[in-house]
């Protein structure tokens, strides 16, 4: 990778990237929104929506989250779904169980996933999430059988919280009458969407303070112009203010200005 711009503005790593450490994520009011709705759905054992927008921030909202969650006390079941079945879903589940499927029934592999639950929450004493990213892209019969991984004691021990994050289409599929079991457990919902021009502000210079530059590299023009082109969202917003950067440095501009933006635009949209 060229480095030229790094060198140019004195950047310690590479601006703007999704692998960032945990301790490392902007702490916004719409970050702390999922924590909540997913302290209280966990504390219930119950359901939380996550939707917003692609390159909202909802898988970095899971990552926050996750990493609040301390190891000694919560055991983290992270997913990401597909068009797949139930099947499918449920061999992922097993794979992050560290489980090897007994079998290809459903009822055996559902045994089997209650069963590590039991021994977690009971033998373990500690409380176990299950987070089903893209879950926007479930298929309805998997929404109509989902629920019953939460039930336990016939459905008084709320021992599997579940965390469903997705773009807005995720609550349209949960008011289906199949997806009725799953959708009366739900306690939170939260929408991601972009941020204002000063939300884009903030998490502009966090960034550059990430890349080790403690000052605003952009012209107050060049935030708006990303802001607008990224329509508020972050991924977006990560791929423009990079780009700028780059071509700021090769015009040997110690600002990233409107024009710089636009022709980054030219290349990523």
């Amino acid at each position: 990778m060229n480095t030229s711009h790094r060198i140019f503005f004195e950047l310690q790593k590479e601006p703007f990237i999704a692998d960032i450490a945990h301790k490392e994520i902007l702490e916004t009011p719409e970050i702390k929104g999922v924590e909540n709705r997913v302290r209280y759905a966990t504390s219930l054992g119950s359901v939380a929506l996550i939707t917003g927008e692609i390159g909202s921030g909802k898988s970095t909202a899971l990552r926050y989250v996750s990493g609040k969650l301390h190891p000694s006390e919560y055991r983290i079941i992270q997913v990401t779904a597909s068009n797949g079945s139930i099947l499918e879903l449920y061999r992922n589940i097993l794979g992050e169980l560290d489980l090897d499927p007994v079998g290809s029934s459903r009822t055996r592999m559902t045994r089997q996933i209650k069963q590590e639950i039991m021994d977690t929450v009971i033998g373990k004493k500690m409380k176990i999430v299950l987070i089903i990213d893209e879950a926007s892209l479930l298929r309805l019969e998997v929404f109509a059988e989902l629920h019953t991984l939460t039930q336990f004691d016939n459905d008084s021990k709320p021992f599997l919280p579940i965390i469903l994050a997705g773009q807005a289409n995720l609550v349209d599929n949960l008011k289906f009458r199949y997806s009725m079991p799953l959708a009366s457990r739900v306690v939170g919902r939260c929408h991601l969407q972009g941020v204002d021009r000063q939300g884009m502000e903030d998490y502009l210079l966090h960034h550059l303070s990430i890349a080790g530059v403690h000052k605003n590299l952009f012209e107050p023009a060049a935030i708006t112009a990303i802001h607008q082109g990224a329509g508020g969202l972050f991924r977006k917003a990560n791929h423009l203010a990079r780009g700028a950067i780059i071509v700021a440095a090769q015009a040997k501009s110690h600002q990233v200005l409107p024009d710089h933006v636009r022709i980054a635009a030219t290349e990523i949209f």
